[in-house]
């Protein structure tokens, strides 16, 4: 069958169809990958990949071998795990995604506490803004910040509500005039928050009046704190989660405006793959998390 960690190295060769990325996803060097490729087509006696200068490709017996190896190795680390975990040990690594801001603010310590409390558990934390597919990524956890979750594939526990306000610099409210109503919005410059850096539609609400406005006609960005930097730079009005502003808010930076104006609610959620149980140091990661969160740390 050849060696397991030669074969964890060809299924991610195999799958990113380049030897970096396999390098970079599996925390190795590249002659490393390319030594455990080469060592198991020895043991096989065939050969698995074409390479080339531009592009690494399956052979038809490397096609067929990554298809029916792949799910003998998730069996066998399926196994691995419960009989680890039926001793207690929550050894293994989690590999976590979360929105940069979030993450920067909160994951150095949450990831240090877990790792006193579970030193066999290795922890992968990637940061991105962008809404990322849990299963063909091969995470074992996504914290994202939303509205109410669609995807049915995956599994998800909400965790606490996120606040947002909208915010602008003293100097740009004395410049532009502070809106007294939302309608007063669309003479404003409004700053759009969107994965994709582009205009966004922002839903308010007072009452029983709802107002829609579009953000990001002029600027836009992709990340919440580059948003709020822009906001304390004068560039114009910004909706963002409480979190991100309130140091702004506190030393004088930004000041809030239209309050008693509210946006859709989001919610803080941890998504997980559809998992039939969750792995015991998923879980133990998860609820170290949500305790954070909403007692250490609330947001």
């Amino acid at each position: 069958m050849g060696n397991l960690n030669d074969i964890r190295v060809f299924l991610a060769v195999a799958e990113h169809r380049s030897f970096v990325a396999a390098a970079r996803q599996l925390s190795m060097t590249g002659p490393t990958v390319t030594r455990a490729v080469g060592a198991l087509e020895e043991v096989l006696g065939v050969q698995l990949l074409l390479r080339t200068t531009r592009q690494v490709s399956l052979t038809s017996a490397g096609a067929l071998y990554a298809a029916r190896i792949r799910p003998v190795l998730q069996q066998f680390e399926r196994a691995a795990d419960e009989v680890r975990e039926q001793q207690g040990d929550t050894a293994g690594l989690i590999r976590i995604n979360a929105p940069l801001s979030l993450g920067q603010q909160i994951l150095p310590d949450i990831a240090s506490g877990f790792r006193v409390e579970y030193p066999n558990t290795a922890v992968s934390l990637t940061l991105t803004d962008r809404f990322i597919d849990i299963v063909s990524d091969h995470f074992d956890l996504s914290i994202r910040i939303s509205g109410q979750p669609k995807d049915k594939s995956t599994i998800w526990r909400k965790i606490c509500r996120i606040r947002r306000v909208l915010v602008a610099s003293p100097g740009y409210l004395a410049a532009f005039g502070t809106p007294q109503t939302a309608a007063e919005l669309e003479t404003h410059a409004c700053l759009g928050y969107d994965e994709e850096a582009i205009a966004e539609t922002w839903e308010l609400s007072k009452g029983g009046t709802t107002r829609k406005v579009r953000a990001g006609k002029v600027l836009a960005g992709n990340n919440g704190d580059l948003i709020a930097r822009l906001a304390e730079n004068g560039e114009g009005i910004a909706l963002l989660p409480l979190f991100i502003v309130e140091d702004g808010l506190a030393s004088g930076k930004l000041k809030q405006v239209l309050e008693g104006w509210e946006a859709p609610e989001l919610w803080l959620t941890l998504y997980y793959p559809p998992y039939d149980r969750l792995p015991m140091r998923v879980a133990k990661f998860s609820d170290f998390f949500e305790n954070y969160v909403t007692d250490i740390r609330p947001l």
